[in-house]
């Protein structure tokens, strides 16, 4: 059948089961906005108050879903708005497709009205990125992006079109779904033997688990081999809920602001299984410093990760459920109460005093009124550290939160496509003001689509973290990170049309959060926390993890 190019996107996006895409429409994608007023009965289209807030939106959605999101943007500034979204998926391995309308392919290089290289702005920050000037290469392009985006791993891929490309007809026919571009899948069995071999000799092993356990699908697999093993588990930002936080092996968060017993456990192993994690400079801080007296596994899908940041003893490359199976199978059952014992006495309680509110009183009090059961998302800082270190996370995929490259303003974003997602769980986005800032044009978005997000605001009226940094590291010199404007939030709560409470006490808060989860609406319930207060622990910027402050 003869179809435009807009028409055959559209087409082509329904090959890949895609029902949802975020976007804003501009001039150079009218043409793909015509073509989904005619498909309406397919997809929802979420129209974001921003293309940043739209590709953050994909991003939350992918994270949440295991789906590849799909983000639409026009070109010129619609286009270079989307960037900080496709860097943030880029860094945390989260596959995406962005199509960007461009100007007609008769315009290009001659500073056309909105017109911007965007393949080549993104060059660095995708795995590939396509620049579509004829409807006939339309097809492939959008089949191609999907499988580069999901397979191996993942990440965005940019898909940019020509006006004349989306306007002009031509030929379309359906194809099945393409196959994710399969890995390798031969298991190199005599790595794993000797991998075992280490673990069962070794006496003071820990797994190290990051991001990649979720994004594979290999939690069940790293919960039978710890347990088999009897191996503590310490996870990364990205790696949190990929083991279950209420498990007795879990020791939590590592690396600049991990628990003690997580960083001396990983200090005074023999042997670090480090899987589906790429040894961060938040991780592991001084690198010759980091777990000196172990030998390191490296398991990893991408060969480019191994030795990068931190040379190891052995690697196996690969799909993590499958190496993790046959790691358990070549393993011992073993009993490390020893080693256990000794990490007890690294514990550390974190105890709320005093009439303020504090932000664990606060994280706790969620956690139990959820029982858990909800998808979090964060934006960057003071709030994000607290919520990675008191939040109880249990399951993949239910902490959703910039960690590679640290964007404030991500949250809410993400929380919306973790809501599309998931119409019927809670999701609960917390913020610090700082960042409430940057995104909170987004509430727009949260209203037009009655979405019952509750967002809870950590106001201590400052840039919380570089605050304390600057408080640690600077002599106390507070250089533009005091907020003091007094902007008051519950009145732009309600402009929005959404319901906002601001509480000062434990009490006050439980009561707003039990009216929220009544209720079944979108809320925003700002947390009133002293200016002062600070996460710890913190391992200073390049120093060893068993180097860590804790007030």
């Amino acid at each position: 059948m003869e179809l435009s190019g807009a028409h055959i996107v559209l087409e082509c996006l329904k090959e890949q089961g895609v029902d949802t895409i975020f976007g804003y429409p501009g001039g150079a994608v009218i043409p793909l906005y015509d073509a989904l007023y005619d498909n309406k009965e397919h997809f929802l289209h979420v129209r974001t108050s921003h293309e940043q807030g739209a590709a953050h939106a994909a991003d939350g959605y992918a994270r949440s879903s295991g789906k590849v999101g799909v983000c639409i943007a026009t070109s010129g500034p619609g286009a270079t708005n989307t960037v900080t979204g496709i860097a943030t998926a880029y860094m945390d391995s989260i596959p995406m497709v962005v199509i960007t309308g461009q100007v007609a392919s008769g315009l290009l290089g001659k500073d056309s009205f909105q017109e911007v290289d965007i393949t080549g702005i993104t060059l660095p920050i995708t795995k590939h990125s396509f620049c579509i000037k004829d409807i006939e290469k339309i097809p492939g392009a959008i089949r191609e992006a999907f499988a580069i985006a999901s397979s191996g791993r993942p990440g965005p891929v940019l898909v940019d079109i020509t006006k004349d490309a989306l306007m002009a007809k031509g030929p379309y026919e359906r194809q099945e779904k393409l196959k994710e571009q399969q890995n390798d899948d031969s298991l190199d069995v005599a790595s794993c033997i000797e991998a075992a071999r280490l673990i069962n000799e070794a006496q003071r092993p820990v797994i190290y688990a990051g991001g990649g356990v979720s994004y594979s699908g290999g939690a069940d697999q790293l919960l039978y081999l710890a347990v088999k093993g009897d191996i503590p588990v310490v996870n990364t930002l990205m790696g949190l809920g990929n083991f279950p936080r209420t498990h007795p092996l879990s020791l939590g968060l590592v690396g600049m602001h991990g628990l003690p017993e997580s960083n001396m456990a990983v200090t005074n192993s023999d042997l670090v299984i480090a899987v589906g994690s790429r040894f961060s400079d938040r991780v592991i801080g001084a690198v010759n410093a980091f777990a000196p007296k172990a030998k390191v596994i490296h398991i990893d899908i991408d060969r480019g990760e191994i030795g990068k940041n931190k040379a190891v003893e052995m690697s196996i490359l690969g799909d993590i459920r499958g190496i993790l199976l046959e790691l358990a199978k070549n393993m011992f059952q073993k009993n490390r109460k020893d080693w256990h014992q000794e990490i007890d006495g690294w514990r550390h309680e974190f105890q709320s005093s005093g009439q303020r509110l504090h932000a664990k009183q606060i994280l706790d009090c969620a956690w139990e009124k959820l029982k858990g059961d909800a998808i979090v998302t964060t934006e960057v800082g003071q709030h994000q550290m607290w919520t990675a270190q008191h939040w109880k996370f249990e399951s993949p995929r239910t902490f959703i939160t910039s960690g590679g490259l640290g964007t404030m303003g991500f949250g809410l974003g993400a929380a919306i496509g973790a809501q599309i997602a998931y119409p019927h769980r809670k999701i609960v986005h917390i913020a610090g003001d700082g960042s409430f800032r940057m995104n909170c044009n987004e509430l727009a978005t949260v209203a037009t689509y009655k979405l019952p997000i509750i967002t809870l605001l950590f106001n201590n009226q400052s840039l919380g973290m570089v605050r304390q940094w600057q408080h640690l590291f600077n002599s106390s010199r507070y250089s533009e990170t005091d907020i003091q404007d007094n902007v008051d939030y519950m009145k732009l709560v309600d402009a929005y049309g959404l319901r906002g409470r601001k509480v000062d006490n434990i009490k006050d808060f439980e009561l707003a959060l039990e009216e929220a989860l009544t209720d079944g609406k979108g809320m925003v319930i700002e947390c009133m926390l002293h200016q002062d207060e600070s996460v710890y622990p913190i391992v200073p910027p390049g120093q060893p993890i068993q180097d860590y402050i804790l007030e």
